[in-house]
């Protein structure tokens, strides 16, 4: 198989495209969002307005009720007062718009994400085989779990926080002029002072953000690993180089992750004493003004120009702090569209399998009924007639040439051929290239010389789901899913009736164990079948093949892990399922493959040997070594 390893995410190299594509996500909630852009704009305009207004407060209201009392005259409250709850209505106007689109916005990042998973997931499942070959599950599994959970952080708090960031500023800058020009002259002076800082600390904890989810979808994809092969790191006692490993992974997220919150942690307490820096400084100004130019200046200008000097630097501060979860957001962004741009499987296959029947005169005919025969509907594109081949199973190879990669190759001009009913056998070490030689019948990869025909038909011709409905495989590591007995048989064949299911499983001796188990075939498998036998997991793998009933049959090694008595049993039950059948066997037990009609001996890629048992024997070749135990399979 090619190479598998976890891919190192780079920093994005196009933010704005990353972010524009990301936008588009956006797209199916417009409405949402203008009413969240608007919630957004009266939240922040009467919280800018509120602070603007405390100089009618002080000046228009306060001072002169402070006035009338030390004249001794008479106070009247009620404008005061009137003035105090329009003022304290605004405020709650804006709590409220606040509250409406925090919620708004977290509906439309869930529905958001959600499509996105979608998408991923949909996209995911017409990835070739290659695409998983060559990447940790964990790799991939990060994908929907970190990497998602940047974008949730990102739409739900820090894109309301960045535009309603932006209003602040804007108005509070309206305002402030307003106020006073000087000042806001001030003001505008020590801005660049923060934008630097901000720029630098931000740019560090960017790139740091960047590695730090690099260095966590390598950590995932090690537990992902050691945790699918736990047993086999406690049998061969790897348990603290496991935990090494481990610690390495574990040491670089931290670092990274240090590194990156160091720089973001810095960014607050900075923009914070830079704030209270510029407002003693204002205020030092503002009592200047006030002191020697009390006609423009007044006490209500200056308690209402201070606040505005934090909701001016705040939103900058904000503005600074969103930009770390925009740049990681980013990061996740670019992994997801990463997969969501791998290209999916090729399929330019116009053959299909469709129900058929058989005429009087032996023609065959396309019918909407299941009747139980098959048949290829092959379209000729030259001529535009359609014919129809019957589904029989009839294989052969023609000097096919394969690499998983141009520059290396794996089979060197493969020939050989698989009559319906038939039993080929395929052995020889590790690497050889009998799992490749079943890969290219599904057309799991592409062949790069030859031709592979299928009941006369080159497979290239053929839609992959049609050929791969015509096929099934029972594979060395079985794998289970959640659900009970029944439905995991019935993953064979969806639309299977019980008493299919219950015949398949006589069919893999299956049914005898069944039967025995807590709840019988509504027994609910978890763990991919931890609370059964290897042996067992390999029976329903088997019964799974058997209820789809194809008339090609792959079994890689599918009774490795079932011990001799088990697989006696199988191998009767065999009989009866590869019966009118093409049946190709991978295994090691040179005792299952005896009553093959072909028995194929790899070597590098290459059949040095072929014939049945008996042939083989008097050959006294590689096959008859590794039969009498003169040669040992590695």
């Amino acid at each position: 198989m090619p190479p598998r390893g976890p891919r190192a995410i780079a920093k994005p190299k196009n933010a704005k495209g990353t972010l524009t594509r990301l936008l588009g996500y956006l797209k199916p909630h417009k409405v949402r969002l203008i009413l969240v852009s608007l919630c957004i704009l009266l939240s922040t305009l009467a919280a800018t307005t509120g602070t603007y207004m405390l100089q009618s407060v002080i000046d228009d209201y306060l001072m002169p009720l402070v006035s009338q009392r030390a004249a001794g005259l008479a106070v009247n409250y009620g404008p005061f007062l009137r003035f105090l709850i329009t003022l304290m209505l605004m405020y709650l106007a804006g709590a409220l718009a606040q509250l409406f689109y925090n919620r708004m916005m977290m509906m439309v990042s869930t529905s958001t994400l959600n499509h996105l998973r979608k998408e991923m997931f949909d996209h995911m499942e017409d990835l070739p085989i290659r695409y998983f070959d060559q990447r940790t599950h964990g790799e991939i599994m990060s994908r929907y779990t970190n990497d998602t959970d940047t974008l949730r952080e990102f739409l739900s708090q820090s894109f309301p926080q960045a535009v309603s960031s932006a209003f602040s500023i804007l108005f509070s800058l309206f305002y402030m002029v307003r106020l006073n020009i000087w000042m806001t002259l001030l003001i505008l002076a020590l801005t660049p002072v923060m934008f630097q800082i901000t720029k630098k600390i931000g740019k560090s904890s960017g790139a740091n953000f960047v590695a730090q989810q690099k260095a966590v979808g390598a950590l995932n994809g090690y537990i992902e690993e050691t945790i699918e092969g736990q047993r086999v790191v406690q049998v061969f006692c790897h348990e603290e180089k496991a935990k090494e490993a481990f610690d390495k992974r574990n040491e670089a997220v931290r670092v990274a992750g240090t590194r990156a919150n160091t720089f973001a942690s810095m960014l607050g307490p900075i923009m914070n004493n830079l704030s209270h820096v510029i407002y003693v400084i204002v205020a030092l100004v503002g009592s200047l003004l006030i002191v020697h130019n009390p006609d423009t200046a007044t006490l209500g200008m200056l308690i209402a120009f201070l606040p505005f000097t934090r909701q001016f630097s705040q939103p900058i501060s904000n503005l600074s702090q969103q930009f770390n979860i925009i740049m990681q957001a980013l990061a996740g962004s670019e992994r997801i569209f990463e997969l969501l741009d791998e290209p999916v499987e090729e399929d330019q296959g116009y053959v299909t399998l469709v129900n058929a029947r058989k005429n009087a005169d032996g023609s065959i005919e396309e019918t909407k009924e299941r009747t139980g025969l098959w048949a290829w509907k092959h379209p000729h594109r030259a001529d535009g007639t359609v014919t129809y081949t019957e589904l029989k199973g009839d294989v052969v190879f023609e000097d096919v040439t394969f690499g998983y990669v141009p520059e290396k190759t794996v089979l060197h001009n493969i020939s050989l051929y698989a009559k319906p009913g038939q039993k080929i056998a395929f052995v020889g070490s590790t690497g050889a290239g009998k799992t490749t030689i079943t890969n290219l019948i599904n057309r799991f990869y592409d062949i790069q010389g030859g031709k592979i025909r299928y009941d006369g038909i080159n497979i290239e011709k053929i839609k992959k789901d049609d050929l791969r409905r015509s096929l099934a495989m029972v594979l060395q590591d079985t794998h289970l899913f959640t659900g009970t007995v029944k439905e995991n048989i019935r993953y064979g064949k969806l639309d299977a009736t019980d008493e299919e299911i219950v015949r398949a499983a006589k069919i893999a001796n299956a049914d005898f164990f069944i039967r025995h188990l807590p709840q019988g075939y509504d027994t609910m498998i978890t763990g991919d079948g931890s609370n059964l036998s290897q042996g067992q997991r390999q029976l329903l793998a088997i019964a799974r093949a058997a209820v789809a009933d194809p008339p090609v049959l792959i079994l890689d090694e599918a009774t490795s892990s079932i011990d001799t008595r088990t697989e006696a049993l199988i191998e009767r039950g065999m009989d009866g399922l590869m019966k009118g059948r093409t049946v190709f066997v991978i295994a090691h037990r040179l005792s299952t493959v005896r009553n093959s009609q072909a028995i194929m001996v790899l070597e590098n890629g290459r059949i040095i040997e072929r014939g049945d048992h008996e042939s083989q024997i008097a050959q006294q070749g590689k096959y008859y070594q590794l039969y009498t135990g003169m040669f040992e399979l590695s």
